[in-house]
């Protein structure tokens, strides 16, 4: 039952954050940039926002954005970060599709409980892969921006990348290391099956 639960809360966390690294990818509010403080540069028209896929200006009423389209002309750095959080975004569908299949609450004709352990480790192990991913293009593109401009303050895309990479690699690390083993998966859950009294009932509930 403990290691039910354990994989309950790690699926729950892992589909979270997989959603949050979603919304990092597609928004642009990454760094928030400005020459000056930020009501100067608010009273400027010259308080700017950069993401991955456009630069921003931030003004009363206004907030304008020019597409970053020219791949030959971006920044290695923000190249690698789209491929980076795109490959992340795109690993989250097969872990979080597996983890599906072993919930308890999912029962797959008389699959052996071996088979239903393999696939959660395999799950599991996506997670962490696209948490590494998104750790190193959540890291990787401040830095990168900060040399090459001023940067005044984080945007809420990157905090949302940040949190969304820390509740992957948390659910991926509780399922992999914490769901028992291969024999005894899948036990300690309540099934139903078909009984000679009625055509439906709780047969055996293991504990």
């Amino acid at each position: 039952m403990v290691a039910t639960c354990l994989h309950l809360t790690g699926f729950a966390a892992g589909f979270v954050g997989w959603i949050g690294l979603i919304v990092a990818t597609a928004t642009n509010d990454w760094v928030v940039t400005c020459g000056y403080t930020i009501p100067t540069c608010r009273k400027m028209d010259e308080l700017g926002s950069k993401g991955l896929w456009a630069d921003c200006v931030m003004a009363t009423g206004l907030y304008h954005c020019k597409p970053l389209v020219d791949i030959l002309i971006l920044p290695g750095y923000v190249q690698a970060s789209r491929a980076l959080m795109i490959a992340a975004s795109v690993l989250g569908l097969p872990a979080i599709f597996l983890l599906l299949t072993v919930l308890p609450c999912i029962r797959m004709g008389h699959e052996p409980g071996a088979a239903k352990y393999r696939r959660s480790q395999l799950g599991g192990i996506l997670l962490i892969l696209l948490a590494l991913c998104s750790i190193v293009a959540t890291i990787w593109f401040p830095v990168s921006a900060h040399r090459e401009m001023t940067i005044v303050s984080f945007g809420y895309s990157l905090y949302t990348g940040w949190v969304g990479t820390a509740l992957c690699l948390f659910g991926g690390c509780i399922i992999t290391c914490c769901s028992g083993d291969a024999q005894s998966f899948g036990e300690n859950r309540f099934y139903y099956a078909s009984g000679s009294s009625s055509p439906t009932h709780a047969k055996s509930a293991h504990v």
